[in-house]
């Protein structure tokens, strides 16, 4: 049994001898650094314990590379085809000027008449040009409109050239308008759902001219992050650096504040496959103690890290009922007073709660559990925080919108 077991752990070790001396001979010197005679090597993303990864996201989803951007586009144009639904000549007369010069450049002269149609739509086009896009390439279009028309569906965006802000020409948009909203009336009521005066044109606009600009020409990359943190920038360094010491033999990421991280692109390695792979990589980011209030609606948004010191408080509903009871006063008989309307007020007050309690906690759990336990509407839970925002007792940013 023994023999038989040698025997077999010799024939191993003598079929793992070439791949072995294969593996040494392709490290080196034990540097794993790129190399012009070694193959390309393929895209490797990060993968792990989905346990590890739980909390975490990854660098693309918050950072953005520092000139891969987008540019605005505009024009001005005509939405003909509708039924009845359009500008009022009267009413809107640069959709009647532009009518006549349009149909002035088809050889039609209506200049000397006056078009009263109501099938016809001034209309402002926008668009957003994507980076590096290319000549040829198809983009969405929003079409919004600018006279008194009052809607847009049904309608067909007349050929539209599109402009940058350097007034220069990038693209053209034409095609059949999608409205999702809709308005109808009758004789004595009128219904309307969403906005029936803007839609847009999917894949309604040509590029005709292409943003001059090169990625990374000197091998040098920013990637800045969408909400600027100096804990989160560090990490971000950490985790790029860490993958690209194994990867490439190298350190590839500086931080410069806390928003931008500066990179420095290996040598035979692309911009595109070096940005995709650090891309790729996962952190958890930090977040600043922060509350924000939207009084308008009622919302009320904790962070996680948000800590209340603990302090007692109370709060009472106070209602005020003001009322008017109308008299009239009449005279006695065969005198000569006269009828008048005399009015009686009567205020009421109600309060309601008045009971103190205690509210405090190290997490965002036991803040929430301590304001549910107050039982409150949205507007009260505002009134408090702000209350103890002055008191000095909440230790987090307070922003009211």
């Amino acid at each position: 049994m023994i023999r038989r077991f040698l025997a077999t752990l010799l024939a191993l070790t003598v079929a793992l001898a070439p791949v072995q001396a294969a593996d040494l001979a392709a490290l080196g010197n034990g540097n794993p650094a790129y190399s012009p005679d070694m193959p390309r090597e393929p895209f490797r993303p990060v993968r792990g314990n989905p346990e590890d990864a739980a909390g975490t996201v990854r660098i693309k989803d918050i950072t953005t590379v520092r000139g891969v951007r987008a540019n605005q586009l505009v024009g001005y144009g005509l939405v003909i085809g509708l039924q009845g639904t359009g500008d009022s000549m009267r009413n809107s007369p640069f959709t009647e000027q532009s009518l006549q010069s349009m149909l002035d450049r088809m050889g039609v002269n209506i200049r000397s008449q006056s078009s009263r149609g109501k099938n016809v739509a001034a209309v402002t086009v926008t668009a957003e040009l994507p980076a590096f896009i290319g000549t040829g390439s198809r983009i969405d279009v929003t079409v919004s409109s600018l006279g008194d028309a009052s809607s847009l569906m049904g309608g067909t965006l007349v050929m539209t050239p599109l402009y940058g802000a350097d007034g220069e020409i990038y693209a053209v948009a034409q095609g059949a308008v999608a409205v999702s909203g809709f308005a109808t009336q009758g004789d004595s009521e009128k219904l309307t759902q969403g906005v029936p005066t803007a839609g847009r044109v999917p894949n309604g606009a040509l590029v005709e001219r292409e943003v001059p600009g090169q990625f990374n020409d000197d091998g040098r990359l920013a990637v800045e992050l969408l909400n600027p943190d100096f804990k989160t920038a560090i990490r971000v360094v950490d985790i790029i650096n860490d993958y690209a010491v194994k990867r490439w033999g190298v350190a590839v990421a500086q931080e410069e504040d806390l928003r931008t991280v500066h990179l420095r692109r290996p040598k035979k390695v692309s911009s595109t496959r070096f940005i995709a792979e650090i891309g790729d990589l996962r952190v958890t980011p930090d977040q600043p103690a922060k509350v924000v209030i939207d009084e308008r609606t009622g919302t009320v948004v904790i962070g996680r890290d948000v800590q209340i010191s603990t302090v007692a408080l109370t709060h009472g509903n106070l209602t005020v009922r003001i009322s008017e009871m109308p008299q009239v006063s009449q005279p006695a008989p065969l005198s000569d007073g006269q009828t008048v309307v005399t009015s009686d007020t009567i205020v009421q007050v109600e309060q309601d709660g008045g009971n103190f309690a205690f509210v405090g906690g190290a997490n965002l759990e036991t803040v929430v559990r301590g304001l549910n336990r107050i039982g409150l509407k949205p507007t009260g839970i505002i009134a408090i925080l702000q209350a103890i925002k002055t008191a000095g007792a909440l230790q987090a940013e307070l922003v009211v919108q």
